[in-house]
């Protein structure tokens, strides 16, 4: 039974830690909160350093970095479970919480890392587009360029890469830790965009970060791919949800059994 528990625990803890993230999310409000000016235009006649010197007045270095923390727990974490899956597999039974502990803060500390080039390029593109229609349009407008490059896919193939680890010793930790913040780091460079637009959308972002995380849940399943210029999302994950629909919600004619009135000749 003890061994069972151990087994089985460490999927609970990680989902209990992903539910109290989107909590804190949901109750906490946004993350991420521009200066507040009386008109948008007035945001092009203020230096960038002046800027941020506000923004960092409204939240400071420490909240953001705890607000980045939990959107990257929350919706980010969810996409490593798979990786997660593996240094658990490749490590002793004793090594086990450990490893996944070593791999969960690289991989963290690599989205920590991208979140200030993330919310300081948000802030400037608010700068440079005062008026929050233009600066959606060509967020979005990276987004579908990003999403149908061929440096996406190389993103996504290295996410579904699984190194040889370490069994032993010092060298054990550094290649749990290590794999994390790899594998966090092409994690960031398949979702950028997608963040990069949650962070412009300011105020609601609630829905934004969960259609981010079901997408992204949805694009983990895929296979790794060519480097093409295509449209890459879940078609993986549709067919894997017609699979399993349930039979009775799709109208099918009635099957008539016909009996015959007589006996067959033998």
């Amino acid at each position: 039974m003890e061994r069972v528990a151990r087994r089985g625990g460490w999927p609970l803890l990680l989902g209990a830690m992903i539910l109290i993230a989107w909590a804190l999310l949901a109750f906490g409000g946004s993350t991420f909160a521009p200066p507040p000016f009386c008109g948008a235009l007035a945001w092009s006649t203020v230096p960038p350093s002046v800027l941020l010197d506000l923004a960092l007045l409204l939240n400071s270095p420490g909240q953001l970095a705890l607000g980045w923390a939990l959107m990257v727990v929350a919706m980010m974490l969810p996409l490593a479970i798979a990786p997660i899956w593996h240094v658990r597999e490749r490590s002793f039974a004793g090594r086990r919480g450990r490893s996944t502990a070593l791999f969960v803060a690289g991989f963290i500390a690599a989205w920590l890392a991208a979140g200030f080039i993330l919310l300081s390029l948000a802030l400037l593109a608010r700068w440079a587009l005062p008026m929050p229609l233009p600066g959606l349009g060509l967020a979005i407008a990276v987004v579908l360029l990003w999403q149908v490059s061929p440096a996406k896919q190389w993103c996504l193939n290295r996410c579904h890469q699984r190194p040889q680890l370490e069994a032993f010793g010092f060298a054990a930790d550094i290649d749990a830790f290590r794999f994390g913040a790899r594998n966090g780091a092409v994690c960031v460079g398949a979702c950028w965009a997608l963040m990069l637009l949650m962070l412009l959308r300011g105020q609601g972002q609630l829905p934004v970060m969960v259609a981010i995380t079901l997408f992204g849940l949805a694009e983990s399943l895929e296979d790794p791919a060519a480097l093409t210029w295509r449209w890459r999302g879940g078609a993986k994950a549709l067919r894997i949800i017609a699979a399993w629909w349930p039979a009775g919600s799709v109208h099918r004619p009635p099957v008539r059994y016909f009996v015959p009135l007589t006996k067959p000749r033998i």
